[in-house]
């Protein structure tokens, strides 16, 4: 391996790379979506239009403190999903919008109290030959005027080793040209596309297939970039008895804790809710402030690893759980209903309305939105009055700002809730009605089968 090696720069490669190449004092990384708002909404698809009009309408007022929008870079034609995560250029020209698009997006959303992360795909270009959406020709190893076959590793077979660090960090990823990220050029022209999308306003951003790329090589890409503080969350997903570990990528931000994911699944599922009292680092996992957690993603609602939408009321209550419980810093995934799993966007990723034309809008749901505020009010807060019957229904305080219980049996339950709630007339913000706490904390409701209550100080009337 040439890890080191340098060449010649094209022209307009070189440009690219002297406007990244002074390499900034690295900033702290940070621990979780600064300020006081950290749910994200992952807009699966969607094009920058709908999610301009998406912050304006919902995203702002439901408190939702960012929007993680899908890869903006040009990439491979053809309908399906995943050739948005097979670029050939680092150009804004994608199936979901042009720059002109982008740029909208983010000072729309910005506009709204919105902050944009984008998902950028870094780790390798595309696995083919062809035009891409913006009409940049390629081949697997050449990309005029960006990379050439000096800036791939060397290992052209794919992974096929968990066991092996080099195999995983070297080789190819489903086939897909794998970008050696120990080249200075390359890290310069990675560090010049992050910039890019920073000098529009951009937030931070979801590396995708961290694990695949060494951790001292993101760091040093991300110490290239205009803001090295910029927000910074890294998929690398846990495996037991694996050559690459999450924790190896603290040091450079937020870690995706899949287990977390996996875990809600199983417990939903299989176990009892009851287990949920200590969830989080008394299961072993990465520390709460670098930690970035979600019921499912794009490629875990496919793959069945999670739960996801068909799940139901299941799927909402996990979603609940996730929003009230002070672990890590939350996504709520929302796309698009299939049964081809390779199926694009509908409509090309023009939303004309949640709930329609397939788009399921899970951030939307009622139950899930409402807990963004319910997040936001009882931020900082710890655990207090936990019960659970021994089973499947458990509730459980935020302090003396909001409390929350959830009855995942398949009866009804009524019961005398203890909070350490101020006294007053407050509102179930799962289902819009009164709940009075007496002077004592305390308040008797009956939840159905499968649902929740919520309640916070920041709603105290319906």
């Amino acid at each position: 391996m040439a890890r080191t090696r340098t060449r010649a720069l094209s022209g307009a490669a070189a440009l690219a790379l002297a406007a990244t190449a002074a390499v900034l004092a690295p900033g702290t990384a940070q621990a979780s979506p600064p300020g006081t708002k950290d749910v994200t909404a992952v807009l699966f698809e969607w094009k920058f239009a709908s999610v301009a009009a998406e912050c304006t309408n919902r995203l702002g007022p439901a408190g939702y403190g960012y929007v993680q929008v899908s890869p903006p870079a040009e990439h491979m034609q053809g309908a399906q999903w995943w050739t948005s995560y097979q670029p050939v250029s680092y150009k804004i020209a994608g199936r979901l919008g042009d720059r002109a698009a982008f740029r909208n997006m983010v000072n729309t959303c910005h506009a709204a109290g919105v902050k944009v992360v984008v998902d950028a795909v870094i780790n390798h270009m595309s696995a083919g030959n062809g035009t891409g959406t913006g009409g940049s020709s390629y081949t697997k190893y050449n990309y005029p005027g960006l990379y050439s076959s000096f800036d791939f590793d060397d290992c052209t077979s794919q992974i096929t080793n968990y066991q092996d660090r080099w195999n995983v960090q070297r080789c190819e990823l489903v086939g897909l040209a794998d970008l050696d990220t120990g080249e200075p050029y390359v890290r310069g022209a990675i560090a010049g596309y992050l910039n890019d999308l920073l000098s529009l306003g951009v937030d931070g951003f979801r590396i995708d297939a961290a694990k695949h790329m060494d951790a001292a090589d993101l760091a040093d890409i991300k110490s290239r970039l205009s803001n090295p503080s910029a927000y910074w969350k890294q998929e690398v997903i846990y495996g037991s008895g694996e050559a690459v570990q999450p924790t190896e990528y603290t040091g450079n931000g937020d870690v995706q804790e899949f287990r977390y994911a996996y875990d809600l699944k199983r417990v939903f599922h299989n176990e009892k809710l009851a287990y949920l009292k200590n969830y989080g680092e008394g299961w072993g996992y990465l520390n709460s402030g670098v930690a970035g957690v979600f019921v499912d993603n794009h490629d875990t609602e496919r793959n069945g690893s999670t739960l996801n939408y068909k799940d139901g009321a299941t799927y909402t209550l996990a979603n609940v759980f996730m929003l009230a419980w002070p672990y890590g810093a939350p996504d709520i995934n929302s796309g698009y209903e299939f049964t081809d799993h390779d199926a694009g966007p509908p409509n090309g990723g023009t939303v004309n309305a949640c709930w329609q034309d397939g788009w399921k809008c899970q951030h939307a749901w009622p139950e899930i939105q409402r807990m963004v505020a319910f997040r936001n009010a009882t931020r900082g807060e710890s655990v207090t009055n936990w019960w659970d019957n021994g089973n499947n229904a458990i509730a459980f305080g935020r302090g003396n700002k909001g409390y929350v219980a959830i009855n995942h049996e398949s009866g009804s339950l009524t019961r005398t809730f203890q909070t350490s709630l101020p006294a007053g007339t407050y509102c179930n913000v799962q289902n819009n009605t009164p709940v009075t706490v007496n002077a004592g904390g305390q308040f008797t409701a009956t939840l159905g089968a499968r649902t929740a209550l919520a309640i916070h100080t920041g709603k105290t009337g319906c």
